[in-house]
């Protein structure tokens, strides 16, 4: 796979990818956006992968936003095109059967923090800030910012944070949910591996069910989407992973998933 923009690393089942701009503060460009979609596609078909850790190059910035010079002339077509797009890479994240950890290293705004949104979890170093500045630029959020950011921290909260455009610091990242933890710099991109460590040594079949039951669960009803919850809860005892899970806990050892 021929990247410029990103690097893609897998180590011990876990893979790694770092938007590699630093330069640019890692913007967001439409090439980016098109290795990304690559490099997703990649981590959901490579069985040797568990859990991907998406992070940015450098100590100032994951991702600075998009590409302002380049958007500057677009069309309204060529920017619907480009949401849409991005749409479609991020909802492949999201409902991925491997886990997505955002490691936030400094600057996460607009399609920076859109990204880090789509993750499953969120984890931040102390320095990182968080934001939808669009606004100051005379549009609005196009990556999905408008609606996973209120799903997030709550309406008042999300449209707050939209509609002046201001950053937020790791503490209140955190305090509001946005963000799962924050840790000093120097130990980020340890704790997210210790974390998709943890994680990718769960069953995958268990893995992938609990990812789906959350991520389309979330669209639906209660009363549906509990139906929903007890219908993946049934499929769950029909895996080898449930009777070897539960055997090992009666044995009181440590179980040996399958996968199936």
């Amino acid at each position: 796979m021929d990247l410029k923009n990103l690097l893609l690393e897998v180590t011990d089942s876990i893979a790694t990818v770092t938007v590699n701009r630093p330069s640019a503060m890692n913007a967001m460009t439409p090439e980016t956006l098109a290795e990304l979609q690559l490099v997703v596609a990649e981590i959901e078909r490579n069985d040797e992968v568990r859990a991907a850790i998406i992070t940015g190059a450098g100590a100032k910035a994951f991702i600075a936003g998009a590409d302002i010079a380049l958007m500057r002339d677009m069309t309204s077509t060529q920017a619907r095109e480009l949401a849409l797009m991005a749409h479609g890479i991020y909802a492949a994240i999201e409902r991925s059967s491997k886990p997505f950890i955002a490691a936030v290293n400094g600057y996460a705004l607009g399609g920076g923090c859109e990204l880090a949104m789509a993750c499953d979890i969120r984890i931040a170093s102390d320095n990182a800030r968080f934001g939808q500045p669009e606004i100051n630029i005379g549009i609005l959020p196009g990556f999905g910012g408008s609606q996973r950011l209120p799903r997030l921290v709550g309406k008042g909260r999300a449209l707050e944070i939209i509609l002046t455009g201001d950053m937020v610091d790791a503490a209140e990242a955190l305090r509001i949910g946005l963000v799962n933890r924050v840790v000093p710099q120097d130990e980020l991109l340890d704790e997210a591996r210790k974390l998709a460590a943890k994680i990718a040594s769960k069953g995958r079949v268990a893995m992938r069910l609990c990812k789906e039951a959350v991520v389309n669960g979330l669209e639906m009803d209660l009363v549906r989407a509990c139906a929903y919850e007890a219908e993946l809860f049934g499929y769950s005892f029909a895996t080898a992973d449930q009777k070897e899970g539960m055997g090992a806990f009666l044995e009181k050892r440590a179980p040996v998933f399958q996968d199936r």
